[in-house]
């Protein structure tokens, strides 16, 4: 009996240790599956000529491809998961707790909490940009293979698997190709986008990826304190305005932070799809300017599109996107918080 008891306290005691692994691995793993097709239709809408319904798309893609259609790559994040979720929040985590314990921008105010957390997602983001782009350029040309292959006039009836992708990709730019853009300064985004061909990933996962996460960090965080979080991390009672239980709080701030990160960015992501399609098919390259003027005013100069026709273009798939969000982002907060509840209220020695 003291056996057991001896190595149920052990185990207890090593969920504590790793803690912010534990609750970031089971919370990722669960909410990138539940968002995975969503992120599948929206490349796949920012990429038809016309406008095209989800609803449609999401019937024409099963019609060809089958229920597999949505989730192919899906293992990719999977095993990005695995390592780089695990370090990001490690690192977002420890750098609040640094920020606590040190008293740096510890008074009680929303700006604070806002800016911690920020800096904690710009420094995970930073970690992102080198674990994670190798996998996101397999990942977007395993659900860009029918397109890929019509751009290049071929009629495909089982697209290659994920190692045929990498082994195409290799044979074409080797390892270095799958790091291609990290030379360069992270912020600096028109000249990285510039510079890429095979592998325009790549910023979105330096600097964007810092922008990105740093931006939901620094929204997260702050809605957090707003609607009653103390700067101990313990959840208080929400304000009059938005009466909602407790529990809600994590899936309402972050899926508010994810929508709005992905907002401001969404333009850039989809110059980012177009070029990666291109360059996966072989077409000639279009560097970043070209391909938004192209996408704003259309292919014809002598007849371009609307301001407002052009913005609607380069917004398309917002919507999924922002569903995809409120999935997915929503999700992973409410898990990481019941997760991190449960191993805080283990049973002590």
């Amino acid at each position: 009996m003291d056996g057991s008891r001896h190595g149920t306290q052990a185990f207890h005691d090593a969920l504590r240790r790793n803690k912010s692994i534990i609750c970031a691995l089971s919370a990722s793993y669960i909410s990138t599956f539940a968002g995975y097709p969503l992120d599948s239709l929206k490349s796949r809408l920012q990429l038809v000529k016309t406008h095209m319904s989800v609803p449609r798309l999401a019937t024409i893609v099963f019609r060809e491809e089958g229920i597999v259609g949505f989730y192919r790559g899906l293992w990719i994040p999977l095993v990005t998961i695995s390592f780089v979720r695990a370090a990001s929040f490690t690192i977002y985590t420890e750098t609040k707790e640094y920020c606590r314990v040190h008293d740096y921008l510890n008074r009680d105010r929303v700006l604070d909490a806002a800016i911690v957390g920020g800096i904690g997602g710009a420094m995970s983001g930073s970690l992102i940009s080198f674990g994670s782009a190798p996998f996101e350029l397999v990942k977007v040309r395993r659900q860009l293979e029918y397109s890929i292959a019509a751009s290049k006039g071929v009629h495909i009836v089982k697209p290659p698997g994920t190692a045929a992708a990498v082994k195409e990709i290799f044979k074409t730019n080797g390892i270095s190709g799958l790091y291609s853009g990290f030379r360069l300064h992270f912020g600096e985004h028109p000249k990285l986008l510039a510079s890429v061909d095979l592998n325009l990933v790549s910023s979105r996962y330096s600097g964007n990826s810092i922008i990105l996460l740093g931006s939901k960090s620094l929204l997260y965080d702050g809605a957090r304190h707003i609607l009653g979080r103390n700067r101990l991390g313990e959840q208080g009672e929400t304000p009059s305005w938005l009466p909602i239980p407790s529990s809600l709080v994590p899936f309402v701030c972050g899926s508010l932070s994810g929508v709005t990160s992905w907002a401001l960015i969404y333009p850039l992501d989809v110059v980012k799809t177009k070029v990666q399609q291109r360059a996966l098919a072989g077409e000639r390259y279009r560097g970043v300017w070209e391909t938004l003027r192209r996408l704003v005013r259309g292919p014809d100069p002598n007849h371009p599109k609307t301001i407002i026709a052009g913005c609607a273009r380069i917004y398309r798939g917002l919507g999924i996107s922002a569903l995809r969000s409120i999935t997915t982002h929503g999700l992973l907060w409410t898990l990481y918080d019941l997760t991190a509840d449960w191993i805080d209220n283990l049973p002590d020695r």
